[in-house]
């Protein structure tokens, strides 16, 4: 499930992510500010808490949609800015220690526990639209 967090600062989007994730969820949740964001111009500052029961996508989301990022309107890597991931789950920070490199723009980790710097982090520099 994605669902949105609140309480983001200014050009930041915010989202949790738990259970196994949807195409649906992908289309309605996650791409439409997205999309609205880089159609504006913008630079996507993203933060995404990852939550202790999160098992993947279903079988509409699998990986192979998940390659195809870029049909979804994700757009260049250089639309994006920051992403902050949010976990304490010691399998996803290995695996965003491993494969952070290969997400646009630049990706930092964070504990649970640092929601707060992490909104900060991606936050950092934005001046507005």
């Amino acid at each position: 499930m994605i669902e949105t967090l609140d309480e983001m600062p200014e050009g930041v989007l915010g989202f949790v992510v738990t259970g196994e994730i949807s195409r649906s969820e992908y289309d309605e949740v996650l791409m439409p500010p997205i999309r609205k964001l880089i159609e504006g111009g913008g630079k996507v500052r993203a933060v995404c808490q990852i939550g202790p029961d999160f098992h993947g996508y279903d079988k509409d989301a699998d990986w192979e949609d998940v390659k195809r990022g870029a049909e979804w309107g994700i757009g260049p890597h250089d639309d994006w800015h920051r992403i902050a991931v949010v976990t304490d789950e010691k399998k996803l920070r290995k695996a965003t220690r491993i494969f952070g490199w290969l997400a646009p723009g630049e990706a930092k980790l964070f504990r649970v526990s640092e929601l707060e710097q992490a909104a900060a982090w991606a936050a950092d520099g934005y001046e507005g639209s």
